[in-house]
């Protein structure tokens, strides 16, 4: 049996390489996207309303339960009212059906995310 003074050799350096390479790859994407923030239209309205109580852990959780609980065009519609709060107060009180059921499953998106998000 040879020995080869503790020499990896190409294959073993082509490996280590790869790995080095692969863990690298994933730091930086996993760095990446946490610096990115929460992403949506509830959890960047959330950030920049204006609300003392907003932080990136509360956004992301009302955004998360938004992604569950409402359509991304109903989300657009919901964003909304965290710039124009009187906007909200009209959409409730709309006769407008489509106004009425997108009202319902604002309530439930509302009331899930009081329940999860505190």
């Amino acid at each position: 049996m040879r020995h080869n003074g503790g020499k990896i050799g190409e294959w073993g350096q082509a490996m280590q390489k790869k790995t080095v390479t692969t863990w690298g790859l994933a730091a930086i994407l996993a760095l990446g996207l946490t610096a990115c923030g929460p992403r949506g239209a509830i959890s960047e309205a959330c950030m920049t309303g204006g609300r003392s109580a907003a932080n990136y852990q509360l956004c992301s959780c009302v955004q998360n339960v938004a992604d569950q609980t409402l359509s991304g065009s109903e989300q657009r519609r919901a964003a909304d009212f965290f710039g124009e709060p009187d906007r909200a107060q009209a959409m409730r009180t709309s006769s407008s059906q489509r106004d009425r059921d997108f009202w319902t499953r604002y309530r439930a998106f509302t009331n899930t995310a009081a329940s999860r998000c505190g």
